[in-house]
């Protein structure tokens, strides 16, 4: 998923210095949303992995 976020910001940048504004404000939004959900589910990840360890050493 974070692939999919730093494709979209390259090609926001790219369409941004070509002038395509639209383009490049369409290409922001969807690589700002994808990275949003990749780092909520980095922090689930961390959280659950935190509490399975705790589970077993008791």
């Amino acid at each position: 998923m974070l692939r999919w976020t730093i494709s979209f910001l390259i090609i926001a940048l790219i369409a941004g210095i070509l002038g395509f504004g639209g383009i490049a404000a369409g290409a922001a939004s969807i690589a700002k949303i994808l990275f949003f959900i990749f780092v909520i589910l980095f922090v689930i990840s961390l959280f659950s992995r935190g509490f399975s360890s705790n589970n077993k050493k008791n």
